[in-house]
């Protein structure tokens, strides 16, 4: 993460992890470790909250959200009085059905979270749409589809949070790739072709959209090729 996402988070970033992870005891080991471990080391939940980037009041619907760490997180960061949004609402869609149990048990009636493919579910209505490492499951046909969508679902001033594989960054990419099969592979997903492009292509194909981007690199202090996508449409559309 950033230094400046560790500066501002530092006094409870230990304190938000425990308390996040600890809402997926219930659900096992796997679940309890799996929320811990990647609360601490992907630096995309801190900088989500250390940059803003969630405004307060906002609805969220967050694609492929798997256990809903987002979600857990947020609630983390409230109960431990940080800078965070407040009066959000969250909408889950995730495909697989351990995850979306986990997420149900984990949250509550805090948010909802629905079993569905994204490439044909509703999103409803957003303010902030969050795709973490997803879209590179898709072919290329199915993502512009679901951005398309996005776009769709969003108002002016509606943001999407896309983070991505850069996949024009040389090693650093392949460190990505062969990790993000390992993954798969744990879980029991079997080994997957994944559809990744370079950033720039990613943004393009945004900004002729009509977002306007802000690319953030999201892999500090990892062997990854991530960045974050922060795509913005004008509030004068």
């Amino acid at each position: 993460m950033s230094e400046t996402a560790a500066k501002l988070l530092a006094p409870a970033r230990a304190r938000m992890i425990d308390l996040a992870a600890a809402r997926y005891r219930p659900s096992g080991r796997f679940a309890y470790h799996f929320a811990k471990g990647k609360l601490t080391m992907d630096p995309v939940f801190t900088e989500i909250v250390a940059r803003s980037l969630i405004p307060s009041g906002s609805r969220i619907v967050d694609l492929g959200c798997g256990q809903g760490l987002l979600a857990a997180w947020l609630l983390s960061a409230q109960q431990c009085r940080v800078d965070s949004p407040s009066a959000w609402t969250f909408h889950g869609i995730e495909l697989m059905p351990k995850d979306v149990e986990r997420a149900r048990s984990a949250l509550g009636g805090r948010v909802v979270v629905e079993r569905g493919d994204i490439r044909f579910t509703k999103f409803g209505v957003a303010d902030v749409v969050v795709i973490l490492d997803v879209l590179h499951y898709m072919n290329s046909v199915d993502q512009e589809a679901v951005l398309s969508r996005v776009r769709s679902a969003l108002p002016a001033g509606g943001t999407l949070l896309l983070r991505v594989g850069d996949a024009g960054a040389g090693l650093r990419f392949q460190i990505s790739q062969w990790v993000d099969q390992s993954v798969l592979l744990s879980r029991g997903h079997g080994w997957k072709r994944l559809y990744c492009r370079p950033a720039r292509e990613w943004t393009d194909l945004l900004q002729g959209m009509g977002f306007e981007t802000q690319t953030i690199p999201m892999s500090v202090n990892t062997p990854f090729a991530n960045v974050l996508l922060v795509a913005r449409i004008p509030c004068s559309q």
